[in-house]
């Protein structure tokens, strides 16, 4: 057992960590958890229904969207295919009538 001054704990943030063969555990409150890195958990999107997205899946726009600094709309209906699911505020990156948009999956539903 040491004690770790570099790391902080989850729960309380206190730096003050004992360093055990198989886990951490905090002196101030007594958390423990695992050495281990917690593996990174897959992003999922999903539709305007709840059904989920994924790379390369073709969507249909479910209302009429202003495009935003533009005067043009897009019409409920429009179809794009082989999206790409992207970070950030807009989840969806697609092509639309030639022009790269990027689009929030609430607006979507899978084609």
């Amino acid at each position: 057992m040491r004690l770790m001054s570099k790391m902080a704990c989850p729960m309380c943030e206190m730096t003050e960590v004992l360093e055990h063969s198989d886990k951490w555990e905090c002196v101030t409150c007594g958390h423990e958890w695992s050495r281990e890195p917690e593996p990174e958990k897959a992003r999922v999107v999903k539709d305007a229904h709840g059904t989920v997205l994924a790379d390369g899946d073709g969507i249909v726009l479910i209302k009429d969207l202003p495009l935003k600094g533009s005067s043009q709309v897009l019409k409920g209906g429009t179809k794009a295919k082989g999206i790409r699911l992207v970070d950030g505020d807009h989840e969806i990156s697609c092509k639309i009538e030639g022009s790269a948009i990027g689009l929030k999956a609430c607006y979507v539903r899978k084609a």
